[in-house]
């Protein structure tokens, strides 16, 4: 066991809401929300403890817990460390399990916990109520509570509601609207309404009520001085393929039959017609990892990226991020390497700033998971200029995407249907 030792800015999130038994620490990515989260655990000193969090994470909140406490710690996602946990709860021993947010909902055991500490990683997992993790964790009892995210609400008030509950504020739903959440009916086709936000009021008091209820923000920028951050696009042509796609939607590409009969699918080939279906792409992605022996950190979207890509990346040491892999060795032991990322399963969490340079063969949907991914190299510890290589196809769905991203919305089926308007 080590002796943990903080920065300022993390023991002033703990002082700050020592008075408080169910916190928020929405601290930006880098700061170190593992170490105050799990600081804070301890200092709740209940016997009970459970962390939920992502899957690819659970082996890092392991090895953590090991490394600073004298604690023992149970994976709850294999079955007989499940029963360990609960072994161990019988007789009275202190106890922390870990667990995955897509297996928390079928552990119906869990809600018999009592008087139990909940740490809910990258709590904005919860954001969306109606879910079956959603539903479930909320319906656990909790004594204390403790919230960590860097991007609790991805820039959206509205789906703050389920977290705003855990922290103990008393109220509904609809008066959390009411108050906060600007909103205006919007005909759709057919004839139909549906509400859409549209802005936001009462911001400052918003702020201050969850200040009153141990949240705490705290942006990088406030705290420690990182590098510098440069954006480059690599453009390259749409492919003749694509065109005749977004015109007829319809086209058999590898022997592949691509028929866009909804917004929803005409979406997804032209981001793959984009991506690994795009030669042009490809020859640049090529060029580029050539042109270095830095490390570089890819992130992608699609396993027929993956397999396109690392055979382009064959002569240099290789690691693998996505659902079913985690193999940071290469990153770890060689300058040269580069680190495939599939963003759902790496844009949250990693601690990869031995890179600077970050290439996006294809970019996400998700205004959350892209922000949270530029995160993933600019963090403390990082002592160079971190670069960031977005691959683009010119006149594409991409140019649209990225625009979007960076108003910090998320691409849906709404926006891709305004940019096909305009083809």
């Amino acid at each position: 066991m080590n002796k943990i030792k903080l920065f300022p800015h993390q023991q002033r999130a703990l002082d700050s809401t020592k008075d408080f038994n169910r916190v928020a620490y929405y601290l930006d990515m880098g700061l170190g929300k593992t170490f105050v989260g799990a600081e804070k655990m301890m200092q709740l000193d209940s016997k009970t403890n459970l962390i939920v969090c992502q899957k690819s994470k659970i082996d890092d909140w392991i090895q953590h817990l090991k490394t600073y406490y004298s604690i023992t710690i149970c994976n709850l996602a294999d079955k007989k460390g499940y029963a360990t946990f609960f072994t161990l709860l019988s007789h009275g021993y202190p106890v922390i399990g870990v667990i995955n947010y897509d297996l928390v909902f079928r552990r119906s055991e869990l809600l018999t916990l009592e008087d139990f500490t909940l740490m809910l990683d990258e709590s904005s997992q919860i954001q969306n109520e109606t879910t079956k993790r959603s539903k479930f964790i909320l319906k656990m009892k909790p004594k204390n509570v403790i919230l960590l995210s860097g991007t609790p609400t991805a820039g959206k008030y509205e789906n703050l509601w389920s977290q705003v509950h855990l922290l103990g504020w008393k109220i509904s739903k609809d008066l959390y609207w009411k108050h906060y959440i600007e909103t205006e009916w919007v005909e759709e086709d057919g004839g139909f309404f549906r509400k859409e936000v549209v802005g936001y009021k009462n911001v400052d008091r918003l702020k201050m009520k969850l200040a009153q209820h141990g949240a705490i923000f705290m942006k990088s920028e406030e705290v420690v001085d990182l590098p510098e951050q440069i954006e480059n696009k690599i453009m390259v042509p749409t492919t003749k393929e694509y065109r005749k796609f977004m015109r007829s939607r319809i086209i058999t590409i590898q022997d592949k039959e691509m028929i866009g009969d909804t917004a929803l699918t005409k979406r997804l080939y032209a981001r793959m017609l984009c991506g690994h279906y795009n030669k042009y792409k490809l020859e640049a992605f090529k060029d580029l990892i050539d042109s270095t022996e830095d490390r570089l950190v890819v992130f992608y979207n699609f396993n027929e990226e993956l397999a396109e890509l690392t055979d382009l990346a064959q002569d240099k040491p290789i690691s693998i991020i996505n659902g079913s892999i985690k193999d940071l060795t290469a990153y770890e032991e060689h300058e040269n390497s580069i680190i495939f990322v599939q963003y759902q399963a790496g844009a949250m969490g990693l601690n990869l700033q031995k890179a600077n340079k970050v290439i996006y063969f294809t970019l996400p949907q998700s205004s959350e998971l892209f922000e949270q991914s530029k995160k993933r190299v600019h963090r403390i510890g990082q002592k160079n200029r971190c670069f960031y290589y977005y691959m683009m196809c010119s006149n594409s769905v991409e140019e649209d995407i990225l625009s979007t991203l960076k108003m910090r919305k998320d691409y849906t089926d709404e926006l891709f249907k305004a940019y096909e308007s305009k083809l």
